[in-house]
């Protein structure tokens, strides 16, 4: 199962496999919600966070602590939650912009 872990340096995604990859919120420039027509039998929502060095970390609605990340990422000045909430009743391929640094 994958995993996201969230501390005051930035968010920590562990996939299945193991491998890890990171975002610092320092970095975090831009917060995205993608959605696919893939679901329900395969994960079609995703965060996607983009950092200001063009990294981009993409977390699944099905990984553990998914919820989390939507609380941290809400805290964000401006996350605009009508976004969100027009991205998880979309069933098709679509991209939601929640969130861009000022």
């Amino acid at each position: 199962m994958e995993h996201v872990f969230l501390d005051e340096k930035g968010v920590d995604f562990r996939e299945a496999s193991g491998a890890a990859r990171t975002m610092p919120w320092e970095s975090l420039v831009e917060v995205v919600v993608v959605t696919t027509a893939s679901g329900p039998l395969a994960d079609d929502v995703f965060f996607v966070l983009s950092g200001a060095d063009g990294r981009k970390l993409s977390v699944p609605s099905s990984a553990e602590g998914f919820d989390a990340l939507l609380e941290r990422l809400q805290e964000l000045p401006g996350f605009d939650n009508g976004k969100f909430i027009e991205a998880m009743s979309c069933a098709a391929d679509a991209t939601f912009p929640c969130w861009k640094k000022p």
